[in-house]
């Protein structure tokens, strides 16, 4: 009778990662009103830790060997039109559906005494944007892709725009608009497919159907449009900036850690697989922007002065470096970007907590509101300069792995490639330890920041759970190596046949 239970569980685990959060957050909006809060907090507490352990089990079943898709489910959903709920992983949706599990529960905490109103909507928002992401990366037909998708905007919409800043309505109206227009051009895309398939929403099918090099070109195009405005890559990336400012801490953790993820997971589903000739021909203006982001956009990191707003910039940075793995079809470079999706989730996640703890406790972002904070959180400051010097790209830390591995693809490609990304290595450092010069060291700036108290308990398990996997990563990345690297080779050598 056990092993019918583990059997049918590795069977539907899939659907029950999905499912079990969203589930959750309908019972957290049932919970009541904010004199409810505390069961409001401990039921989102309880679903973020039960999908995280549920998902560990993925990692432990993972066949590292297997290239082709695991935990497959295929049900029927709307037979008419062979819309099919299918979903299936590879090491590349699996290591991006543990990110997602892990950081949903330290979101839940982090915003545990921080949000006093409408506790019960917010928690329940970020449940529910967990089950839809996981469904994102877990997906295999393109119908029920693009509604994970698309639904995906909703929740993250409505947590910039109740709980953001005083220009959130502004922010979450064009996080919506920039992302929803792209992903029209997706959909288009998908509907040509189904038919050049012979009817078929598959995503499996989509990547062996022969097609025209014209036709490539234009679906290329057309997903190119979707997923880099949610990497974002220059010169669509102008919503990030805003969406992160005004948008709570928590809302700004998922949407750099996870959200972002999904437009480079995007290019290696749908983009590379299904148009390989067109991304090679097209491979050399996406590098151009890959290096334009990196390079451009961290002189804009370097001018910043609120704290957000740089992390935000470097964040589009960062991401331009994953592009640039992914494009150079090279197996190192392209390990190396997903390393980077994952580090950069860590990351960016535990640098806009830090800031989130500065605001809590002065409500300013500015950096000049700063300086001596050294002296008065000792504790919170020796984090916040270690998250710094990761975002930096220090050996030893997540930030430098993947850095390395597609510096090193890029320059057995194209020398001047490497000599151009490595220039992050000291703009990165540039502006990040500006800021942390700034703020954290020299004396104390002002009585706000003498008054200022170090980090309670909730407070510094959320950053050390973050440290710990930075440097996990940073010392022994192999792990994630080895679930990837056979998706990747796989991959690679799909997208080495010509399907003219």
């Amino acid at each position: 009778m056990e092993a019918l239970g583990v059997t049918i569980l590795d069977q539907h685990i899939l659907s029950l990662l999905i499912w079990l959060p969203m589930i959750g957050g309908v019972l957290v909006l049932s919970s009541g009103g904010d004199q409810n809060a505390p069961l409001a907090r401990k039921l989102a507490l309880g679903f973020s830790l039960a999908t995280f352990i549920v998902s560990l089990s993925l990692y432990t079943g993972f066949d590292l060997n297997e290239k082709n898709m695991q935990f497959v489910e295929h049900h029927s959903w709307v037979a008419p039109l062979n819309i099919f709920y299918h979903l299936g992983i590879d090491g590349i949706s699996l290591l991006l559906i543990l990110l997602t599990t892990l950081l949903t529960v330290i979101v839940v905490i982090a915003g545990w005494e921080i949000i006093q109103e409408r506790v019960a909507q917010y928690m329940a928002a970020f449940l529910i944007m967990e089950g839809l992401m996981i469904g994102v990366f877990s997906a295999l037909d393109a119908i029920l892709f693009y509604v994970f998708w698309e639904a995906v905007l909703i929740p993250m919409f409505l947590i910039i725009g109740i709980w953001g800043g005083p220009n959130r309505v502004y922010a979450a109206i064009k996080f919506f608009l920039y992302t929803l227009l792209g992903s029209l051009l997706m959909l288009v895309a998908i509907v040509y497919l189904y038919f050049a398939t012979d009817q078929s929403f598959s995503i499996q099918e989509f990547h062996t159907t022969p097609l025209g090099f014209s036709a490539q070109v234009y679906l290329f195009l057309a997903f190119f449009a979707a997923f880099a405005v949610k990497v974002p890559m220059f010169p669509v990336h102008t919503w990030l900036p805003d969406a992160h400012v005004e948008a709570p801490t928590g809302g700004s953790v998922i949407l750099a850690a996870i959200t972002l993820k999904m437009g480079a997971y995007g290019f290696l589903r749908f983009s590379i697989p299904i148009t390989p000739d067109a991304a090679h021909s097209l491979a050399g203006p996406v590098i151009g922007l890959s290096l334009v982001a990196v390079v451009y956009i961290a002189f804009v990191a370097l001018v910043q002065r609120d704290m957000k707003k740089l992390i935000a910039y470097s964040s589009i940075s960062h991401m331009g470096f994953v592009t640039l793995g992914l494009f150079i079809f090279d197996a190192q470079g392209m390990e190396g970007a997903i390393i980077q999706m994952i580090s950069h989730g860590f990351v960016s996640g535990a640098l806009f907590l830090c800031v989130g703890v500065l605001y809590d406790r002065v409500h300013s972002r500015e950096i000049t509101s700063y300086g001596g904070v050294v002296n008065t959180m000792p504790v919170f400051a020796a984090f916040f300069v270690f998250f710094a010097m990761a975002n930096a790209g220090l050996p030893g830390t997540s930030g430098f792995v993947g850095e390395f591995l597609v510096i090193l693809g890029s320059f057995r490609i194209n020398g001047w490639f490497a000599l151009v990304a490595g220039s992050t290595l000291i703009l990165g450092a540039a502006y990040t330890l500006w800021m942390i010069k700034r703020v954290v060291f020299g004396p104390v700036a002002n009585d706000k920041v003498k008054a200022l108290q170090d980090i309670n308990g909730r407070e510094t398990l959320v950053l050390t759970a973050l440290a710990a996997g930075v440097l996990a990563i940073g010392v022994f990345p192999l792990p994630l190596l080895e679930v990837v690297h056979v998706s990747v080779d796989n991959l690679l050598q799909h997208a080495a046949q010509s399907k003219l």
